[in-house]
């Protein structure tokens, strides 16, 4: 046939329904309408009605009335899903997908725990013992206190808290004399040398206690056998460690000793005093260049020598430190220390607070020094503070009325003594009898016009100081008053000119000290030891 031979080739599945395709039965309909005038409305009518259905379906579905147009429609209203042509059986049930909270994992699983969770354990079985107690027995008469023996018990606990409490108290005095002397010596304002000379009230009582010190230094600081007439400047020099050195008021000293020193370690417990001490050496280093002897080299430490063993320090343990002094050790291997000389000047009577700082305190003197060095010091004097004690520096009547003879306080001595310039005030009544037993502890206040002001010492009993002191190969070398030391010195050609040049006499030969500044005077003493 002419129009099937005209029409396109049939796709496979319209050539199986055996129909022909839509675009051929379309054209072959335009063809048998022509241009029929009735086709335009027909065709106008039938888009019309579509219309009309299509906008009555909107309607329903928006809710708009009979004159709603699709564009009126709600918007808002719930869209209607398209339902699945597949039969009902065929379809799968929902399952939703887990949810973390606050929808963190919306979209995927969360990840699994970092540490797996384990099941909680079983419970333990209980583990209290369901039996009935024992029995107890009744302790029999053997092992029943008797009433001496609850006694003895009670009185052992009192003594062993009594013990406790003292130990704590002297721990909180202890801690509180060395704040108390550190305090002292850190507040205590340097004057200057102009001052002391023009404005001092104790002008003489300064020199003269100068004039001492300078003795002492001059008599025992030289090593045995040392002359200074047939010495050449690269002799031997000694090494000194001044324990106590406060301000470095004796650098001038140590720099006029008969034998050169090398190095000069100052160590005090006072850090202000240090940082004075060390201040003066370098004023003293760089004003002294123009002649004369060369200056030692100086070092400066704050630490306190009664409670620290001396070796601590770096540049102690460098020059020679020996531990193994004292009781119960043997010198047989001991090598000895590295300094020529400790000295110890106005200081050392704060060691006697206690038995355990006076044996550091000696400890470090015996273990500093090399075999034949020598320990030399000023301290108050226990014949003086015995003699005062006692009373014996008072009339009759005097006496009488402050050491009453029967009745309360009749095993109590002096209490206090002193004039203007000075005073000494125990803290306690001290023995009548002068004798202070044990050697340490016995603590008074102490009062020197434009020094020292009320600062706690203590008593140095000088035969318990000299027997403790053997116990370190320490023998005693060398015992005066300064009252004895200028009698006998005095005469001595160089400490004569000594005693001029420091104002201790004046130039017409008259003595500058008046009774009071003398009397202060005679409170000290000097020393000097040898390590044997």
């Amino acid at each position: 046939m002419p129009d099937s031979q005209s029409s396109p080739p049939l796709k496979r599945k319209e050539r199986e329904r055996g129909g022909t395709p839509p675009r051929a039965r379309e054209d072959d309909a335009k063809r048998r309408r022509g241009n029929s005038p009735h086709h335009d409305d027909r065709r106008r009518r039938h888009d019309r009605g579509r219309d009309d259905d299509n906008g009555g379906k909107r309607r329903r579905a928006g809710g708009g009335g009979s004159g709603s147009s699709p564009r009126e429609r709600n918007i808002y209203a719930p869209r209607r899903r398209s339902r699945s042509r597949s039969p009902r059986g065929d379809r799968q049930p929902y399952q939703r997908r887990p949810v973390s909270p606050g929808g963190r994992y919306r979209y995927r699983s969360p990840p699994p725990p970092l540490i797996p969770r384990r099941d909680p354990s079983p419970p333990l079985p209980p583990t209290r013992d369901t039996s009935p107690p024992r029995q107890r027995k009744r302790p029999g008469q053997s092992a029943r206190l008797t009433e001496a023996e609850r006694e003895a018990h009670r009185a052992a606990i009192a003594k062993r808290e009594a013990e406790a409490a003292r130990i704590a108290k002297e721990s909180v005095q202890a801690r509180g004399v060395n704040e108390i002397v550190k305090a002292h010596y850190n507040d205590k304002r340097e004057l200057g040398k102009t001052w002391r000379e023009t404005h001092s009230q104790i002008k003489g009582l300064r020199s003269f206690n100068n004039w001492v010190k300078s003795t002492i230094i001059q008599k025992f600081s030289p090593n045995d056998g040392y002359d200074p007439r047939s010495a050449s400047p690269s002799s031997e020099r000694i090494f000194v460690l001044d324990m106590g050195c406060g301000k470095g008021g004796d650098l001038l000293k140590w720099k006029s000793a008969p034998q050169p020193v090398e190095l000069y370690v100052g160590v005090d417990t006072a850090d202000v005093s240090i940082d004075d001490a060390r201040e003066r050496y370098n004023q003293m280093r760089g004003g002294h260049r123009r002649g004369g002897r060369q200056l030692f080299d100086g070092r400066f430490y704050a630490m306190d020598c009664w409670s620290h063993w001396i070796g601590e320090l770096p540049i102690i343990a460098d020059i020679g430190a020996d531990p193994n002094v004292g009781p119960g050790t043997t010198t047989r291997w001991s090598k000895g220390g590295g300094f020529d000389v400790v000295t110890m000047m106005f200081c050392m009577h704060y060691a006697f607070e206690s038995e355990t700082k006076c044996a550091t305190m000696l400890r470090n003197v015996a273990g500093a020094l090399k075999k034949g060095g020598r320990f030399i010091g000023t301290i108050p004097s226990s014949d003086v503070i015995s003699s005062r004690v006692r009373g014996e520096h008072l009339d009759p009547e005097k006496k009488k009325e402050m050491l009453p003879e029967e009745g309360e306080g009749a095993e109590n001595g002096v209490q206090e003594w002193g004039n203007s310039k000075y005073r000494v005030r125990f803290a306690e009544p001290p023995p009548r009898s002068g004798v202070f037993r044990p050697p340490w502890g016995w603590r008074y206040n102490f009062f020197l016009e434009e020094a020292v002001e009320e600062v706690p010492e203590y008593v140095v009993p000088w035969e318990a100081f000299r027997a403790i002191a053997e116990d370190y190969s320490l023998e005693l070398i060398y015992k005066k008053p300064f009252h004895d030391i200028w009698r006998e010195e005095r005469e001595d050609r160089d400490l004569k000119v000594l005693a001029e040049r420091m104002g201790v006499v004046g130039r017409d030969g008259t003595f500058a000290i008046d009774d009071e500044q003398w009397d202060a005077c005679g409170f000290y003493l000097g020393f000097a030891f040898r390590k044997i």
